[in-house]
């Protein structure tokens, strides 16, 4: 599509994986404060991406272009005329990746949406479905934007690249200080915080040097109502598995909880007031996994729900108290959990008889530090 032109009066942004859970609240949401938003998807016409187009005000000031995050050239038609760029899209694995030297495509690059992995993926699978996709895509992107004059670069990262960190003090509680290991994670194959820290250190190295804003938000596990509803993104498959239960076994340790519409407020919130190579932990709750499942079977108490947990002697804990002064009001708990499960009633991924599986990253236990 063609960008909106240039008389227009509102902000212009772009939001990469535009069809993606965090995404598509963002686009949402920067719609309703008035921006114009540009926003890159695999492909307009695809089906799962025609609720963007029904969003409020998307046929005035939504356009979406067509564009992979490892094609340079397709880049510089979305950026055009932004002022700032929202890089959300990026690959959440669901199944084992085994070594960093790559080439399979289960992973759908744009807007974290997975789809199944049945098997472990095959030794080379790594490189092309998370390393490059995460790290190229994001240089890539910050090449366009310098290309194309964008202002403010805001990117989406995680807590992974904050919390496996061997040498971060023994009961200090982590913040934006604290980044993981690469080696460590490199030697534990934990190669999504590898990816993630590597992509947003080059991001703020980028911005350092050639003059753009890098401001980069570290969401924890993000649950959350669904606007998509063809597909189920990687952490709802979470929530989704623990609320009817199934085969795979889970450990009982800490997650760092937030509403996908919190992360979308964040971003903008950055975006307005956050200043140039900055970083902010995006986290509402830590909670073990069976005070989780208690809060839900007291709300719904008719599912089935996981019941294969296991202890483990593992916490981290981590403070949001930076994006909070910046003035982030969160949701509770329990409202982001509720509209969760009326999301997915909606949407009859509840209903669904095929067996519920666990993604690996939630399968397995979280490496000891």
């Amino acid at each position: 599509m063609e960008p909106l032109p240039s008389s227009s009066p509102l902000p212009r942004v772009c939001v990469t994986g535009g069809g993606g859970f965090i995404a598509s609240w963002l686009v949402k949401l920067l719609l309703s404060r008035g921006y114009a938003v540009h926003a890159t998807v695999r492909d307009p016409c695809d089906p799962k991406n025609a609720f963007l187009k029904q969003l409020d005000g998307a046929q005035e000031n939504l356009r979406l272009f067509k564009a992979n995050m490892l094609d340079y050239d397709t880049l510089t038609a979305p950026f055009a005329g932004c002022e700032g760029v929202f890089h959300v899209a990026s690959p959440v694995p669901e199944g084992k990746l085994v070594d960093p030297e790559a080439s399979a495509s289960s992973i759908l690059l744009l807007g974290k949406t997975c789809l199944t992995v049945t098997d472990l993926v095959p030794h080379t699978t790594v490189q092309k479905e998370m390393m490059t996709p995460t790290i190229e895509g994001t240089r890539n992107v910050l090449k366009a934007c310098s290309a194309m004059n964008v202002k403010k670069f805001i990117q989406v990262s995680s807590v992974a690249a904050a919390v496996y960190n061997p040498g971060w003090p023994q009961g200090k509680v982590r913040d934006e200080s604290s980044w993981s290991d690469k080696e460590f994670c490199r030697e534990n194959e934990i190669w999504y915080a590898l990816a993630k820290t590597e992509a947003e250190e080059i991001a703020l190295e980028y911005g350092k040097k050639n003059g753009l804003q890098v401001i980069s938000l570290c969401p924890g596990v993000v649950f959350g109502p669904l606007l998509q509803h063809m597909v189920l993104n990687t952490t709802s498959k979470v929530l989704v598995y623990i609320i009817k239960g199934g085969p795979d076994t889970m450990t009982n340790k800490s997650w760092p909880i937030v509403d996908v519409r919190d992360v979308a407020d964040a971003l903008l919130l950055l975006y307005n007031k956050a200043g140039s190579s900055e970083r902010y932990l995006c986290s509402l709750d830590l909670l073990d996994m069976k005070d989780l499942l208690e809060i839900l079977k007291n709300m719904y108490p008719n599912y089935s729900y996981a019941d294969k947990i296991v202890d483990a002697d593992y916490r981290i804990e981590m403070t949001s108290h930076r994006l909070k002064n910046l003035g982030w009001k969160p949701r509770k708990l329990e409202e982001t959990l509720a509209h969760s499960v009326e999301s997915y009633e909606e949407a009859g991924f509840l209903q669904v008889s095929e067996p519920c599986r666990l993604p690996f990253l939630f399968l397995v236990p979280t490496v000891q530090e």
